[in-house]
């Protein structure tokens, strides 16, 4: 009688090569896990960074929606995406924006205008490609183009491992060189395949098991909201839980941490730190709807320290009227122009909004008075850009203000880190938190289970098959 076993090998074969495939394919679509929070550092190119504040463009930088800058690197935050520890696979986008402007024109506007923004990064096996929006204007025609999602950088992970899951994904020193279709948003002003700054990056990887937070504590409602909410406004136009944003200027946050200065600033008093900004929070006071203005007292204490500098800006003020905002504040500290509500910058508040029970402006342009001149020690010249204003009013008491940056809890800074090659990027897989759990084993054992019952029935089948044929050969 021939065996039978012979003809059974290729179905076990099949069988286990069925497992096998299905085992990983069940843990990857369990383990696949969202990110939230989380930072991308990138100075997109040092040079052209340089060249566009330099004395040939005479121009400048300046930062959108809570973009920040660290150590002569643009700061974008707000990670939101998601991972796959088995595979390695990562894609997040993050917030924030940055323009380019240079060769100013006799009517005011550039040749030289650049806007890049919403930075997306996407990761797969050894290579990747950072998108991003982009508003450019074109090098000689002056042809301005808009575009989302535009392959930016080619990302080279080569020698980088990205896959074993935990609670945070970090990148250092990745290489970045320019697409062709990167070259084209860029304006013309470099080729494809030049070399970028390289991009870092730090991602906070949610557990499977945690579970959303409660509206109370989302991050889109600032703690001075919450004490609002289910407030009424007043009948005459009062309203509480307000917030004015500003970042001061950008070259004097960096100045006071660089090394001539060698300085810091505290918040005090409730006030936030947004990264690109200061958030003062627990506005108090009235609105006019049909004139669109409004006067307003915030909370927060926001002090600057260093060498030869100490400047305390407090009990911050805004008013609004006729399409003008003024920002004042009490100045202290050992610099000149002390006093209470010294007027520091003015602002454009003809965009004042409404929407949704939200009075709004947004990043309206701002400039320093002849008295914010004299509290920054006559450092800065009157009408001297300052970083812009937003500010936010909920006038039905209810509407949640605009959400702080989230910058995440990891640090993506670009200096050195152990690489796991020579050439390759500084890479990092955070291990996952002491008790977290996912439902890997529960799929794979219903996936077993099933082939282990398939198999039996085969055998089972092909028993009956050859009783009943009565099949023998001598």
């Amino acid at each position: 009688m021939l065996s039978s076993r012979p003809a059974r090998a290729p179905v076990v074969a099949l069988l286990a090569a069925l497992l096998a495939a299905l085992v990983p394919a069940a843990a990857h679509a369990a383990e696949r896990r969202e990110v939230s929070g989380g930072r991308l550092d990138w100075g997109v190119k040092s040079s052209f960074q340089a060249y566009v504040t330099g004395p040939i463009a005479g121009g400048s930088t300046q930062l959108q929606g809570g973009a920040a800058t660290v150590g002569g690197q643009f700061r974008f935050h707000s990670a939101k995406g998601s991972y796959d520890p088995g595979s390695g696979a990562f894609e997040a986008g993050f917030s924030g924006g940055v323009r380019f402007t240079g060769h100013k024109r006799s009517d005011g506007g550039y040749e030289l205008d650049l806007t890049i923004s919403r930075p997306t990064v996407r990761l797969s096996g050894s290579g990747g490609t950072l998108y991003a929006d982009m508003r450019s204007k074109a090098k000689g025609s002056g042809q301005v183009t808009t575009a989302s999602r535009v392959p930016l950088a080619a990302l080279d992970l080569s020698g980088v491992d990205l896959r074993g899951g935990g609670s945070a994904v970090t990148l250092a020193n990745v290489p970045a060189t320019l697409t062709a279709q990167g070259a084209s948003a860029f304006a013309g002003y470099y080729t494809a395949g030049t070399a970028l700054d390289p991009v870092a990056l730090s991602a906070d990887v949610v557990a499977a098991a945690a579970k959303p937070a409660p509206p109370s504590a989302s991050p889109s409602v600032s703690a001075s909201a919450a004490g609002a909410a289910g407030e009424k406004t007043g009948s005459k136009g009062e309203f509480t839980g307000a917030a004015v944003d500003w970042g001061v200027r950008r070259s004097f946050r960096e100045y006071v941490t660089g090394p001539v200065a060698q300085g810091s600033w505290k918040l005090t008093d409730g006030a936030r730190d947004g990264g690109a900004l200061f958030r003062f929070p627990g506005g108090k006071g009235t609105y006019d709807a049909e004139a669109k203005s409004l006067d307003a007292a915030f909370d927060g204490t926001l002090r600057f320290t260093g060498k030869h500098l100490d400047l305390t800006l407090g009990a911050v003020k805004v008013a609004v009227k006729d399409g003008k905002g003024t920002l004042s504040a009490d100045v202290s500290g050992s610099g000149g122009g002390t006093g209470k509500g010294v007027p520091l910058a003015t602002f454009a508040a003809t965009g004042v909004e409404e929407k949704d029970g939200l009075v709004s402006v947004a990043e309206a342009p701002a400039e320093l008075t002849a008295e914010g001149a004299k509290a920054f020690g006559g450092v800065y010249r009157e009408g001297t850009e300052m970083d812009p204003v937003s500010l936010a009013v909920p006038i039905d008491g209810k509407a949640p203000l605009p959400a702080l940056p989230d910058l995440g809890s990891g640090a993506a800074s670009p200096g050195p880190s152990p690489s796991r090659s020579p050439e390759a990027a500084n890479a990092s897989v955070t291990s996952e938190p002491a008790g977290s759990s996912f439902p890997v084993v529960p799929v794979t054992v219903a996936g077993a289970a099933l082939l282990l019952a398939a198999a039996a029935a085969y055998v089972v089948v092909s028993r009956k098959r050859r009783s009943s044929a009565g099949t023998s050969a001598d």
